[in-house]
């Protein structure tokens, strides 16, 4: 296993992290609101309230998912190799 693995292993988890969050996010949101969320929090027609509830709630869960995955899949690359990916560093 080499950079080029763990390149393919990031980017697959990225997708397939984004495609999680972005269903967690939307199932989420319909059942706090009754409502879909906002399709463009930019847009002047939704409410600053909205807008910054979509900004927020979506910023947090994006991060975590993100976070959990480079975690996983980190953690596979070091069962299979023995160290950490190139472009990670053992903290402590």
């Amino acid at each position: 296993m080499g950079a080029t693995t763990w390149k393919f292993m990031g980017t697959g988890g990225a997708v397939l992290s984004g495609m999680l969050a972005k269903k967690l996010l939307t199932t989420g949101w319909e059942k706090a609101t009754g409502n879909p969320p906002p399709a463009n929090p930019e847009s002047p027609d939704i409410s600053w309230g909205e807008a910054l509830a979509w900004a927020i709630v979506s910023g947090a869960i994006i991060g975590v998912v993100r976070m959990l995955t480079a975690r996983k899949a980190a953690d596979l690359y070091r069962k299979s190799t023995g160290h950490l990916p190139p472009d990670r560093e053992d903290v402590g």
